[in-house]
């Protein structure tokens, strides 16, 4: 029998990038591949890159010139760049890299096994990435990368919202809503191989999932159906847009059990003109009111968002009615970006971009007083008694570490736990929380 070419990938960025990993990863198993996580011990090296922001490009090329020493030293034999990074600078990378044998983009990471096969064949391999038009279904593979127990249900790939910052929809397309059915297709399968406890919708705004196909049900119809196959114990809602929250959404959040009460709504800013100048078709009264009534009429409702600092033109006065906001709102969880100035997107031409010192300064600000409004919310789950998710083992002297619904996996805070009893990763417990950190939480089993 001859040996199995092995390959080895790694998949930076967002967790819908992820998701195209686990999709390529399911199409190199299904075409005869070996995968392993050793880059060292493989025959093919594979990276999975982000170009969201500046920080992320920088990542993505440090471990590329990581991987091409291997290739340069003979340790590996083929080195395939594949996502964001590729479909946003082919060119640039051609001529720079010299070492990778291929670059497939967002559109076309499909054809990763034939690539490979070529490239280890002597055959010339696809070097420009296409027009970001694919759309995955469930008659893909998929092999997951994240725990088991946890898994993220990509609803739709692309963008219509131009945020002015954003590079999104020059990488990835527009916005193109995956069929009802083939979502609920993917959500049996995997509960067919997997003990599912969580399901995260994702997408670049979910919110937006089904208003490009004609007579589909939207978000909310997906969620009831979904919750319908009781697959999960929990389904959460990730990357939402302030401007599409509509009634019956609300309504299935507040209604459906299976829903955690945990809505993520990166609002960006709230200074009126700043919004303006990012294309956030909201407002700072409308922004507030959806707050006020998603609190209203969601009890126990946790609200996740990330904002922009230093965004061009943002002075002291418009930072000073960000953080006014932050600490009157008090979110219970909240994430911080400094602006970056990418090329492509609009805001990149805007007059008046901060200075890095002050955009340093300013997301200081906000982090600061963001710790302080995360004491505050843990320390009211004390004494509470709360389900938490098992995720792993921890080392003495806790046994396990889990998450609450208020939780999201990877970005949001853990739940340390006392117990004499045996768990499983994806099994629910319930807790008792006997103290509080900044962002974690410590608890013992009731």
């Amino acid at each position: 029998m001859a040996k199995k070419i092995k390959v080895a990938l790694i998949s930076l960025g967002c967790p819908r990038n992820l998701v195209d990993s686990e999709v390529m990863l399911g199409i190199l198993k299904k075409g005869g591949f070996g995968v392993t996580e050793d880059f060292n011990n493989c025959d093919a090296a594979i990276i999975n890159t982000c170009a969201f922001i500046e920080d992320a490009k920088k990542e993505s090329l440090d471990l590329i010139l990581q991987v091409a020493w291997l290739k340069t030293e003979n340790k590996i034999r083929a080195l395939v760049v594949t996502g964001c990074l590729p479909q946003r600078y082919h060119s640039e990378l051609k001529k720079e890299l010299k070492e990778v044998d291929a670059f497939l983009g967002t559109g076309d990471f499909i054809n990763i096994a034939q690539t490979l096969k070529d490239i280890l064949a002597g055959r010339p391999a696809k070097k420009d990435p296409g027009k970001p038009v694919f759309l995955y279904d469930h008659t893909y593979p998929r092999e997951l990368i994240t725990p088991k127990h946890s898994v993220y249900l990509k609803l739709s790939e692309g963008c219509n919202n131009n945020c002015s910052y954003c590079i999104i929809p020059s990488i990835r397309g527009a916005l193109r809503s995956r069929g009802i059915e083939s979502l609920l297709a993917e959500a049996k399968a995997l509960s067919g191989r997997h003990r599912i406890s969580e399901i995260n919708l994702i997408g670049q705004d979910i919110t937006l999932y089904g208003t490009d196909l004609k007579g589909a049900p939207g978000l909310s119809g997906l969620i009831r159906k979904l919750a319908g196959l009781n697959i999960a114990h929990w389904i959460r809602l990730l990357y939402t847009h302030p401007e599409h929250y509509t009634d019956e959404l609300i309504t299935v959040v507040r209604e459906e059990p299976s829903v955690c009460k945990y809505l993520d709504i990166p609002l960006q800013h709230i200074n009126d003109r700043i919004l303006k100048s990012m294309n956030r078709n909201t407002r700072k009264v409308d922004i507030m009111n959806l707050i006020k009534r998603l609190r209203k009429e969601i009890p126990g409702l946790a609200l996740r968002t990330t904002f922009i600092v230093g965004f061009p033109g943002e002075t002291d006065e418009e930072f000073k009615e960000l953080m006014t906001f932050i600490g009157e709102t008090r979110f219970e969880r909240l994430g911080v970006f400094e602006y970056s100035k990418e090329e492509g997107t609009r805001a990149y031409t805007f007059p008046g971009h901060v200075p890095e010192k002050i955009k340093r300064s300013r997301f200081d600000a906000v982090m600061k007083l963001q710790q302080e409004v995360a004491k505050e919310v843990n320390r009211k789950f004390l004494g509470e008694d709360l389900e938490v998710l098992i995720d792993e083992k921890a080392d003495k002297p806790y046994n396990y570490i889990g998450r609450t619904e208020y939780d999201a996996p990877e970005v949001d805070g853990s739940c340390f736990i006392r117990t004499k009893a045996l768990y499983r990763p994806g099994d629910f417990v319930r807790v008792k929380i006997t103290d509080t950190l900044e962002y974690d939480l410590i608890g013992e089993e009731q």
